[in-house]
């Protein structure tokens, strides 16, 4: 999962030896904003850095616990969004 929304250009932040990645926002874009195009957009849920505190914002987490073939869709669904 890491891996992946790196290569996509996307700046990432913790994953290693852990099941959570943190995905910096679209320049922009609150957290909450970004909630709310992935769930509608991709139909994948993740989580808002903002419910993390005042320094989560900014961010967002997705979690990696799940199978390998959902993991591998969230990615395609990831990549198939135009920001």
């Amino acid at each position: 999962l890491r891996e992946a929304i790196s290569a996509m250009g996307e700046p990432v932040y913790g994953g290693v030896n852990a099941p959570y990645i943190w995905v910096a926002n679209p320049p922009g874009l609150k957290s909450w904003d970004v909630f709310d195009r992935i769930l509608h957009e991709a139909n994948v849920v993740i989580t808002p850095g903002s419910g993390f505190g005042a320094q989560g914002e900014g961010y967002y987490r997705v979690s990696a616990f799940n199978s390998r073939s959902n993991i591998e869709e969230v990615v395609r669904r990831f990549a198939a969004m135009k920001w």
